[in-house]
């Protein structure tokens, strides 16, 4: 659903499009003959406003709500828009001609800019699928007759001031075919030159420009802003975007429109969008008509006061900590839950009606706000049952597995998943859940590291001979094949991870690529402050294995 100025108006749209097909079509020329009636300085009585909707008096609390006219007509607009979207609606359903924005456009001699400021002034729009099978704004007949009759000197003076005489028109062609030929300029900056030099409208001259290349593609000013982007050019412009190059230089990059270049970012956010994954657990909750008002309230207040933890004594201080978050209650524990998985819940529904070919930045923006929230209320739940994993990596900590940061880290990971697979409405506590899915991943790993540390890692007696060659080998003697295998033989004592990380991030390996910390973390799943620690750790093992005094007993 799109954005409403009133939140009751965006309640009234969600229950209009769950109702009967046949009642939609009404609803959408109920709310357009309303918007003609609507007058700006005026308030209006929510109740008047649904009657003249559908026939009936609204039940539900809101009957008494005034609404102000001008935020009431845009509801109204946003309303009619979602209403169509909400089922197929043919070009071929209405019995009046039908207009899309370019050919209103030509229809009256003005730009489709023109067209834009005319649906903010009154102009009702539909979303229609054409013959092509695209679903694009539309413009009936009737609707756009109504609105000649309200404004008709506007109309007239709109199409009076954006047509050239043939005269005129060739002379901003030849400016523009100048000025494009004398420097690197976008049509924006072409445009905006030769509206101050000859008075004329910058919509105009950059109308003309465009339909001089449209219409002569063989000796267009601008070739490229008839030439579609590729997916190559098309990630290049998005990646720069991202890494903050503005969009006026990126349009001046590419010779294109800043228009083009907000489609396009659009367009790549909303594929983003698409292909990303959002697994939810669905509730009948979220369609309550007041859902948002419930699920998206503040978590309730806690009913007990108690004390922080005490953490035990042998915990570092950065473990320690966690001790200091609060457990969550029963009621605020389903709060988050319910509150984490309807804003997923309706993030996809959002997603699911974009269109690649009609991308609208209000849509996407949406869409990655609600993603935004929903992993900023897991991150809550997630912090708030961290000591849960610590309190069943310390038991397995005993039993002779990895170290303690090591099993924290892949117990996180199993608390992260469990997250997302929790069922809030069952009734259980989330540390049941959560409990048992950490520790059958405990019980997978443990005993696969085990195995590994005993059947591939060199013995420690072996490690410390090597230790001690290497402390006084000759580089001029020794060859490149006997210190590698050395090498080798002394990094097979540390744990996969710290392995694996020292390799990648100094170069050890067959390619001898090297790594960034950051680059090791995404691939292990970590943090790039974790890698480091794990990093440092490894290293202090090297340096005591290494050591002068370590070799010299060996002797």
């Amino acid at each position: 659903m799109r954005t409403y100025q009133y939140r009751i108006m965006g309640e009234l749209g969600r229950q209009l499009a769950r109702g009967l097909l046949r009642l939609r079509m009404g609803y959408i020329d109920a709310a357009e003959e309303l918007i003609a009636l609507i007058q700006p300085d005026e308030q209006y009585p929510y109740e008047f406003v649904v009657f003249r909707i559908t026939g009936y008096k609204p039940r539900g609390g809101h009957e008494d709500e005034t609404l102000a006219g001008e935020a009431l007509r845009e509801d109204l607009q946003t309303l009619i828009l979602d209403l169509c979207d909400s089922f197929d609606y043919g070009v071929g359903l209405s019995t009046q001609r039908v207009f899309d924005t370019e050919t209103l456009a030509s229809h009256f001699s003005v730009s489709t800019k023109t067209i834009q400021r005319w649906r903010k002034q009154g102009l009702v729009a539909r979303r229609m699928i054409f013959p092509n099978g695209k679903r694009r704004v539309a413009f009936l007949e009737g609707s756009v007759e109504r609105f000649r009759s309200m404004r008709p000197t506007q109309i007239e003076r709109s199409g009076r001031f954006t047509q050239l005489t043939p005269a005129e028109r060739d002379d901003v062609i030849r400016r523009a075919q100048r000025m494009a030929a004398r420097c690197d300029c976008c049509l924006n900056d072409v445009a905006k030159r030769i509206a101050r030099k000859t008075g004329r409208a910058l919509e105009t001259i950059r109308y003309t420009i465009r339909n001089h290349d449209k219409m002569n593609p063989s000796e267009a000013i601008f070739p490229k802003l008839t030439d579609p982007l590729d997916e190559v050019t098309k990630n290049v412009l998005y990646r720069s975007f991202l890494r903050g190059v503005p969009v006026a230089e990126l349009a001046k990059r590419h010779k294109r429109t800043r228009s083009s270049i907000y489609r396009v970012i659009n367009e790549m956010r909303a594929r983003h969008l698409l292909n990303l994954e959002i697994d939810y657990i669905y509730n009948e909750e979220f369609d309550a008509p007041n859902a948002d008002q419930v699920i998206l309230a503040s978590v309730p207040a806690s009913q007990k006061k108690t004390r922080p933890a005490k953490p035990p004594k042998d915990l570092p201080a950065y473990l320690a900590s966690l001790y200091k978050v609060p457990l969550l209650e029963p009621p605020q524990e389903r709060h988050l839950f319910r509150k984490y998985n309807y804003v997923k819940y309706k993030a996809d529904t959002l997603r699911k009606k974009l269109d690649l070919n009609h991308v609208r930045m209000a849509d996407v923006t949406r869409i990655e706000a609600l993603m935004v929230q929903a992993n900023a209320t897991k991150n809550q739940i997630i912090r708030a049952n961290l000591r849960l994993v610590v309190s069943i990596a310390r038991k397995h900590l005993a039993s002779g597995a990895q170290n303690l940061f090591e099993l924290i880290s892949d117990g996180n990971l199993s608390l992260m998943r469990a997250v997302e697979k929790f069922d809030y409405s069952r009734g259980y506590k989330f540390s049941t859940y959560g409990s048992w899915a950490i520790m059958k991943n405990f019980a997978r790993s443990v005993p696969r590291e085990r195995y590994r540390m005993g059947r591939f890692m060199t013995g420690q007696e072996e490690a410390l001979e090597i230790a001690a060659g290497l402390a006084t080998y000759d580089p001029n003697e020794a060859s490149l094949p006997e210190i590698r295998e050395s090498l080798d033989a002394v990094l097979a004592q540390l744990s996969p991870r710290e392995r694996a990380i020292l390799i990648g991030h100094y170069g050890l390996s067959d390619m001898g690529e090297s790594a960034t910390l950051e680059e090791l973390g995404r691939r292990l799943g970590i943090s790039k402050e974790r890698v480091r620690q794990i990093e440092i750790h490894a290293l202090k093992k090297l340096r005591a294995m290494l050591s002068p005094d370590r070799t010299m007993l060996m002797r």
